[in-house]
């Protein structure tokens, strides 16, 4: 039986062949802190995406290594990974990586039991846990280095 697939646009439509979690690292380009906060602290991150406020949360649950890095883990309908959120992103951020962060043994849309199944799925649940013990808050972090630019 062949799957529907629910009414979109042509590009999600297009992301939807292929979605799962990614690891995102990624730096702040010089000199866009001040318009990067501005954007988080006016709802304006990734205006106009088909993401709509995966940006926020992702900022909300980045974390910054010793090294100035952020990384999140997030999730992305996309094959290339981040296809729609990349132009969002690199306005602020020079994308350092971005791995598949997935645990495929328990991907429930990749064993067919649950299609879009990475809008609220835990098959990153422990990586998300370590992530939450390992640096600094990421927005804490801007935020106070706010006074520095």
């Amino acid at each position: 039986m062949e799957r529907a697939i629910p009414p979109m646009s042509r590009l999600r439509y297009l992301c939807y062949i292929a979605f799962m979690r990614y690891l995102v690292k990624a730096r702040v380009k010089s000199g866009k802190e001040r318009a990067l906060v501005h954007a988080i602290d006016h709802g304006t991150l990734g205006k106009g995406s088909i993401a709509g406020d995966e940006y926020l949360l992702d900022i909300e649950q980045a974390r910054v290594n010793e090294n100035g890095v952020a990384i999140w883990v997030e999730t992305c309908f996309c094959d290339p990974p981040l296809a729609e959120e990349r132009p969002y992103w690199e306005e602020y951020f020079e994308l350092v990586s971005v791995k598949d962060a997935h645990s495929r043994r328990s991907c429930r849309h990749e064993n067919g039991t649950e299609p879009w199944a990475c809008c609220d799925c835990d098959c990153t649940k422990r990586l998300e846990e370590k992530l939450r013990t390992q640096g600094m808050s990421f927005l804490n972090t801007l935020r106070s280095a706010k006074s520095h630019f």
